[in-house]
């Protein structure tokens, strides 16, 4: 069962667009639609989008379209796992928690850290494959791991690296001022590399720039769904559970609204941001349940539950069944 948040390809429309192709041609090719793609907590099976990638750059002629997808987006393209990544006392701590926490975003990649002299190696392998080898799903997701780390911390020059299994491109290639003259072709792995001195610094993110990355995710959902108040709070609640700080002050704060003026918005549509939030929460439990391998505590406190049993309580509200009755009846293995 491999699988993966489909936020992980956010702004693969725009960029498929942009080169001059169909992007819902492309998706149905490998058994994917628009829709499903929308959702970024939804899950949906990692070989095909390990195949979509491929099938992509081989279309749109574009030998590091997973490279250039990834320059185009944000830390946040990691759902959960990022921003709580984020919120660590140290880069040590990002790391162990992204190696720990990987299940957040994707089942069927392992991150190991190894340290090379005075560099850490953080290396992806797949416990999958396909006939490319992955060559576009190592691109994507190398370039994910980059921006994390560099905007996470402030100065990090060309000593932050790109690490890829394959040969330089020949001939005139894409390049992005974000991965310049940090590109490590035909390295011994996959992922990235920084000094080893850098695991005791303290990540540099604020709410400012956190703000930022929503509204930018925002722009994104008004482009998709123009005019959809509900689709964006519920976006914005999605990523803040983790933090356990999901309030409407919160999230009023990333849309740049007063609390009172999102509460009065919400109120002509006919719901409320405690249903929102009910909603969210249980959208991202029946996903998990059905898919996922966390455990329940694990998913609770992801949920912004200081106790799994009141999650429990809730859960069994809402359905009639208890988180483990309910992934009994439904638990599905998905494609492998």
């Amino acid at each position: 069962m491999f699988l993966i948040r489909s936020g992980a390809i956010e702004r693969y429309e725009q960029l498929v667009s942009q080169l001059g192709h169909n992007p819902n041609e492309l998706l149905a090719r490998v058994g994917l639609t628009a829709a499903q793609i929308r959702q970024p907590n939804s899950y949906i099976s990692y070989p095909r989008l390990a195949d979509l990638l491929d099938l992509t750059a081989q279309r749109c002629g574009e030998p590091l379209f997973g490279l250039r997808l990834a320059a185009g987006q944000s830390m946040l393209a990691l759902g959960e796992m990022a921003l709580s990544s984020s919120q660590q006392a140290t880069i040590e701590s990002v790391v162990a928690y992204a190696q720990q926490h990987i299940g957040l975003h994707a089942y069927g990649v392992d991150v190991t850290q190894k340290i090379n002299g005075e560099q850490l190696e953080l290396q992806l392998s797949f416990n999958f494959s396909n006939e490319s080898g992955l060559l576009q799903l190592m691109q994507l997701s190398a370039g994910q791991a980059f921006n994390i780390l560099w905007q996470l911390v402030q100065g990090a020059g060309t000593s932050l690296k790109i690490h890829l299994l394959q040969a330089e491109p020949e001939g005139e290639y894409w390049q992005s001022e974000r991965y310049a003259e940090r590109l490590v072709f035909s390295s011994h792995f996959c992922g990235i590399s920084f000094p080893a001195s850098w695991l005791p610094r303290k990540p540099t993110p604020n709410e400012d720039l956190i703000r930022e990355h929503f509204r930018e995710r925002i722009h994104q959902l008004e482009s998709l769904y123009p005019d959809n108040l509900e689709a964006q709070v519920r976006h914005v609640i999605s990523n803040l559970l983790a933090s356990g700080e999901c309030d409407i002050e919160r999230v009023a704060a990333t849309l740049d609204l007063h609390p009172r003026v999102l509460q009065k918005k919400l109120q002509t549509r006919g719901v409320t941001f405690r249903e929102l939030l009910q909603e969210t929460r249980m959208e991202i439990a029946e996903l998990n349940l059905r898919f996922g391998q966390q455990s329940i505590t694990d998913l609770a406190l992801n949920l912004g539950y200081a106790d799994v049993s009141i999650f429990s309580r809730n859960f069994k509200r809402w359905t009639g069944l208890s988180p483990r009755q309910w992934q009994q009846q439904n638990r599905e293995n998905g494609d492998s």
